[in-house]
């Protein structure tokens, strides 16, 4: 068996600042039309989400980097996290080779300054 890690913790107030100064040009760039649709469905919790979807693919890129041959292949787009019909975040990867995978667990968490993330991947033997 051999499992993967990566964690990622970040600043709710560094997402908010990029968002109010690059607009459309930073979410587009970073995320997916479904994450921004839900993130904006938050209202003023929206940047706690926001930063929550950017740990979790920063911790999804440093779980999965040993796996992928050329690092700047993949795109941040490459990385959806969507939620189950529980609410429980899910990863959801494009354009990366997912044949040696078993599982992803993904865990998000954030307060009023912070998110984090962890994403937990099992490859198969």
């Amino acid at each position: 068996m051999n499992i993967s890690c990566g964690i990622d913790i970040i600043e709710i107030d560094r997402i908010k600042t990029s968002i109010e100064r690059q607009g459309e040009k930073f979410l587009n760039r970073i995320f997916t039309n479904n994450e921004i649709e839900y993130c904006k469905s938050k209202k003023e919790q929206q940047y706690q989400h926001y930063a929550g979807r950017f740990a979790a693919k920063e911790a999804t890129f440093k779980a999965i980097s040993k796996s992928i041959k050329d690092k700047y292949s993949i795109t941040w787009k490459d990385f959806e996290i969507i939620n189950d019909s529980q609410g429980k975040p899910e990863l959801k990867l494009s354009n990366i080779n997912t044949d040696k995978i078993e599982s992803i667990d993904i865990s998000i968490s954030h307060c009023k300054s912070y998110a984090t993330a962890n994403v937990t991947i099992l490859y198969k033997d």
